[in-house]
């Protein structure tokens, strides 16, 4: 018998993380992760949440299993909408734990912050890649918060942008995104500004990373043909987009359980603009070739992406043989002998 006992969990750090995969990585990463969802090769279910009215925002509990590679991870998710203004911290904070499937054994103890940032960028990006029109050129991304950073870098794997439009209602926080990002990118200029239909109105793809209590994005803005990844909505009562937007798409959703309570269609549902009957799939049966995604050049295509913790099964199975290769982290032995 082989004996685990000596055995040393990593521990991972944010800095850690940052730069063990590259943006087409987690790309690839959540694209199989959409893939076993859509051949129901995966164990998960709906993400668990805590919220307290003391505090605005949430924690979340998100475990899976994915079959391939053979892989078991939870991730405990704080989300605080104040942190940015009162503390000086990023709005997200996330611990990500990587058992081994067969022994339980944790692998890794993970910040999860950067990691989710760039997984859920890498959402809108696949949706984009499946459903967006193949000669898109113009994104628009509503939000300018840390969130913003891995859209745009997934995004950017993805199609050849002329035109990248981000939108905050604070000019400061724009200000704070063009300067820490234009520097990465000399195929296009940020285009930033305040005012929200300015950056909507005529984008090919427009990605909602928010977390907006009602809608948003207004109907009148969106013409025939556009793609839009609403990401921001992950809890009851989240909401994006004006529900007129829904009625005249094709909608997708990451995992049905999840969105019809938390996602882009939670209210829409409750107020009756649209039943379950409206929404094509999930966007795993579009990524395993079960369903098709855009039908016409024509089809506005909406995806409602609430993040689900398969994704994160199947990413950091990558990031530790990376960090491991790289020497990062401290390794920590966690049972006694």
């Amino acid at each position: 018998m082989e004996s685990w006992r000596n055995r040393k969990t990593l521990i991972l750090s944010r800095t850690d993380m940052m730069g063990l995969l590259k943006p087409e990585e987690y790309n690839a990463c959540v694209e199989h992760a959409y893939r076993m969802h859509g051949e129901g090769r995966y164990y998960m279910e709906p993400k668990g949440h805590i919220v307290l009215d003391k505090y605005p925002g949430e924690w979340e509990v998100m475990p899976s299993y994915i079959e391939e590679p053979e892989a078991a991870a939870c991730k405990w998710v704080s989300i605080r909408e104040e942190n940015r203004s009162k503390f000086d911290l990023p709005t997200v904070f996330s611990i990500l734990i990587y058992t081994h499937p067969e022994t339980g054994f944790p692998l890794a103890i993970c910040d999860g912050s950067y990691h989710t940032v760039m997984r859920t960028g890498a959402a809108a990006a696949v949706s984009a890649k499946h459903l967006a029109r193949e000669d898109s050129k113009v994104l628009a991304i509503v939000g300018a918060g840390n969130m913003a950073e891995g859209t745009l870098a997934t995004c950017n794997e993805v199609f050849d942008w002329e035109d990248v439009r981000v939108w905050s209602r604070s000019q400061a926080t724009l200000d704070e995104f063009v300067h820490e990002q234009q520097p990465k990118y000399d195929r296009f200029e940020i285009r930033a500004s305040t005012s929200l239909e300015e950056v909507v109105r005529g984008a090919d793809v427009v990605v909602t990373v928010t977390p907006a209590r009602g809608p948003i994005v207004e109907n009148d803005w969106i013409s025939e043909g556009t793609h839009i990844a609403a990401v921001g909505a992950d809890k009851e009562g989240d909401q994006e987009l004006d529900a007129k937007i829904l009625t005249r798409a094709r909608i997708f959703v990451d995992d049905i359980r999840q969105c019809r309570t938390d996602g882009e269609i939670n209210v829409p549902l409750r107020e009756g603009m649209i039943s379950e009957d409206d929404i094509v799939g999930e966007i795993g049966q579009v990524v395993a070739g079960k369903l098709q995604g855009r039908t016409s050049e024509s089809d506005i295509t909406v995806f409602d992406s609430t993040g689900f913790a398969l994704q994160d099964s199947a990413t950091v199975p990558l990031e530790y043989e990376r960090a491991l290769a790289a020497g990062v982290g401290v390794e920590k032995k966690m049972i006694s002998t």
